[in-house]
């Protein structure tokens, strides 16, 4: 792997920043000099430094938001703010994107990475993987909508749903419930409830297989996923 590529990836700086430690000398392999930037090494087996101190290499980052709405789950927009403009410069630095994508105007889990690998895995139809949303129902929802998300709705476009769980929290005007899907479709939950004479009033994902959002983050706010967290999305099929 080049050089700059790999101190960029340890939070050295973009790699028009990381040359210039280069043409300076601060940055040495196995004890030798190196100014060639685009010199390759093996960050796991080399000893790589700068000014003296040993880079600590890793390859991937993984990333918990609390995707605010007014956002738009891209890497870059031409018009809009996206999820990744939110990040701080060092974990930009990896180049993540958002797993999936939430509405503009939707709130919630939004995971980040470039770990290309995990993504497929969850975004994968044949895992199956559950997402669970919480919303405010503009009419009450009742045991009828229950049972038709269940056996699975049809939406405009004529596309019949997987079964979807759904759970009333609050009955009355507007009702507040949990909706579990195992799809991803453009706008589904939204357009599931107007298959039953419905509508959204708001809408936030609060769990993707099993990673929960972190309810002390704030809309806007994000932090690396735990070991533990890690590990559970690992073990997906």
């Amino acid at each position: 792997m080049r050089l700059d590529k790999i101190l960029a990836n340890a939070g050295f700086g973009s790699r028009k920043e990381v040359r210039k430690l280069f043409k300076n000398g601060s940055v040495a392999v196995n004890g030798k000099s190196v100014k060639d930037a685009g010199k390759h090494a093996d960050p796991f087996a080399d000893e790589i430094t700068v000014s003296g101190e040993t880079v600590r290499y890793r390859e991937y980052i993984y990333l918990m938001m609390n995707k605010p709405p007014g956002v738009v789950s891209a890497t870059e927009d031409n018009f809009e703010e996206t999820v990744v403009d939110l990040l701080e410069f060092e974990d930009a630095l990896f180049q993540p994107f958002p797993v999936g994508r939430l509405d503009k105007d939707t709130e919630g889990l939004l995971l980040i990475t470039n770990d290309g690998a995990l993504a497929h895995k969850l975004l994968s139809p044949k895992k199956h993987v559950p997402k669970t949303y919480f919303a405010l129902i503009d009419k009450q929802v009742t045991q009828g909508d229950i049972e038709a998300f269940r056996n699975g709705v049809t939406l405009d476009d004529g596309y019949s749903t997987k079964p979807g769980d759904l759970r009333i929290l609050t009955e009355g005007m507007p009702s507040k419930i949990l909706l579990t899907i195992t799809e991803g479709k453009f706008h589904q939950v939204k357009r599931m409830f107007r298959s039953v004479g419905k509508n959204v009033l708001f809408l936030k994902r609060v769990s993707m297989g099993p990673l929960s959002l972190d309810d002390t983050l704030q809309p806007g706010e994000y932090r690396e996923l735990t070991e533990e967290e890690l590990e559970l999305l690992q073990k997906l099929g």
